[in-house]
């Protein structure tokens, strides 16, 4: 099947899209336009990049190469991750919460299903390799974002019921367990959603992309059901690790609620 080429000018009618809504967006005083344009530019920006070295890396597979890509998104990340939360932690856990959590869960994820699952040679093909943390690192990063803002914003808000629990006897994972359930629900919802919803509600764009490739639609499905299996897993531990550490950060040694160790809300 032949796959319709995109000239800059349909990508133009496109982009008319996300600039009549930025000005929407300024009628109604969202204060969402300039982020709204932004987004965009950096997306086309983004992207356009990214096409160029995986050109490069299509045509000379290097896993010294691909390990630096790997790399550069992971931090990329982790950069968002803290971005995103109104609270974070001050200092290097700001950054390091969320970039360690996803090297365990998505690399970890991503790892088993380039070796045992797909099992191709080399396994770090970046036909392969790249699309497959990309998909499980963006997913993982909203998880992760979504459940560590909620264990900040909570913490924050129920500091008096906290120490009171402390005061009582209550050790720390004790005292702030009902905050880490709901914080860890929270960060996996929308992948729960998002599974419930494919192929009825919505197709999601991996399978969307290979159709429109010209693959066999039942081959695309079942690449489609590895991504979702292989999000929903890394979103999963990568959130509960993100959100056990960030829980242990927020008491010392002694069992203490520090919230001196999280910057002001933005």
């Amino acid at each position: 099947m032949h796959v319709v080429p995109l000239t800059p000018v349909d990508l133009g009618l496109a982009a008319l899209l996300v600039v009549a809504l930025a000005l929407l967006s300024l009628r109604m005083r969202l204060n969402l336009a300039g982020q709204i344009v932004t987004a965009a530019v950096r997306t086309t920006v983004q992207l356009l990049l990214v096409g160029l070295v995986l050109k490069t890396l299509f045509a000379h597979v290097s896993l010294p190469w691909i390990s630096l890509m790997a790399l550069v998104m992971l931090l990329a990340a982790g950069r968002e991750v803290m971005g995103r939360q109104t609270r974070r932690f001050a200092g290097w856990w700001g950054f390091g919460v969320g970039t360690v959590s996803m090297l365990v869960s998505s690399f970890a994820v991503t790892l088993l299903a380039l070796t045992v699952i797909i099992n191709i040679q080399p396994w770090y093909a970046p036909r392969y390799a790249v699309p497959l943390l990309g998909m499980v690192l963006g997913n993982t990063m909203t998880g992760m974002a979504v459940g560590l803002d909620r264990l900040t914003q909570a913490a924050w808000s129920q500091r008096a019921a906290i120490e009171g629990r402390l005061i009582l006897g209550e050790q720390a994972a004790t005292a702030i367990a009902a905050i880490r359930r709901e914080s860890i629900r929270s960060g996996l919802i929308p992948i729960i959603n998002a599974m419930s919803a494919a192929g009825i509600v919505s197709l999601p764009g991996m399978m969307t992309g290979q159709i429109l490739g010209g693959s066999p639609p039942l081959e695309a499905v079942k690449y489609q059901i590895l991504i979702m299996f292989l999000i929903a897993a890394g979103t999963g531990f990568g959130t509960i690790t993100a959100v056990w550490l960030g829980g242990r950060r927020l008491f010392d040694e002694r069992h203490r609620l520090r919230l001196d160790r999280l910057r002001p809300a933005r």
